[in-house]
């Protein structure tokens, strides 16, 4: 059987690193890389028309993706997890803001969609008693997924989110970090508030996973679990995780997270329904470690 060469868009992770140079190859296939930067700039296409076989994709995007009926697969495989509350700033010029603070307000993100957005939102409804239907949100982009139907005001095409904060025209942000000395992190100490998530929660927010395309999962599933494979072999070239795991594999390690953000996902009307973990799999990917 001839070897198949595959596209293939992963970030520049170090647990990826040694796939994208070649050091570790499968006998079923190749994988061609092509660079995006920002990565979150390939999930529209890939959403849209497929145009990658494997792609890294934020979990909102594939839930959303999901719910529309997008011939994609998951594999239970994080390229990206991590702590959301530095992501939300404010400028204290303009008077002090805390989390509890934003009903009323307006706050400023590049998608209702993101998912660092839907974390952040989950924690502020969810931790902070915030209700969100009373957040005026300003978005600067369109969903990936196009069938989603984008009630939030837009900024001016010329206008930036962080340049819209220290203007004063949106009273905070979500999804974005600075070293602006005029911005202050939302949260007062986010490592901190962090740490306390954590312990309460037990949960590493995902952000990243992988997909393949339907046809590809269909056609070849010991290829999807050959990608799969390497991704692992990757990981564990890297060395031990760090405690917690970042970057959790298999089912069993992303449960309690992809729980987590399918509840936040529903409660903001991203998707139509909870689905349950295994739901978010097929035959193959299921059975993944």
């Amino acid at each position: 059987m001839d070897r198949l060469k595959l596209k293939a868009v992963l970030g520049s992770h170090p647990h990826v690193q040694a796939m994208k140079r070649g050091e570790l190859r499968s006998e079923l296939f190749d994988l061609d890389f092509i660079e995006y930067t920002p990565t979150n700039a390939a999930f529209r296409p890939m959403v849209r028309e497929q145009a990658f076989d494997v792609c890294e994709m934020a979990i909102v995007t594939y839930l959303m993706a999901k719910a529309h009926g997008k011939p994609l697969v998951l594999l239970p495989a994080t390229m990206m997890g991590r702590f959301q509350h530095s992501y939300a700033l404010y400028n204290p010029a303009r008077g002090m803001l805390g989390p509890s603070d934003l009903e009323g307000k307006r706050v400023g993100i590049r998608s209702f969609t993101t998912t660092t957005g839907a974390w952040i939102r989950g924690i502020l409804a969810n931790d902070y008693g915030v209700n969100l239907d009373r957040i005026r949100w300003v978005t600067f982009e369109d969903p990936h997924v196009a069938e989603y139907v984008d009630t939030t005001e837009r900024a001016p095409k010329d206008k930036k989110v962080l340049e819209m904060l220290l203007d004063g025209e949106v009273d905070a942000v979500l999804g974005e970090t600075s070293n602006d000395p005029k911005l202050k992190p939302l949260f007062p100490d986010p490592a901190a508030e962090g740490a306390r998530w954590f312990a309460r929660r037990g949960v590493v927010p995902v952000n990243h996973l992988v997909v393949v395309t339907e046809s590809l999962a269909r056609s070849r599933p010991d290829v999807v679990a050959g990608i799969y494979d390497l991704l692992k072999q990757n990981k564990a070239q890297v060395g031990s995780p760090a405690t917690p795991d970042f970057v959790p594999f298999g089912i069993e390690a992303n449960r309690k997270p992809l729980e987590l953000i399918v509840d936040y996902a529903f409660q903001q009307g991203l998707i139509p329904r909870r689905y349950a973990v295994e739901e978010l799999f097929d035959a193959t990917t299921r059975g993944l470690n």
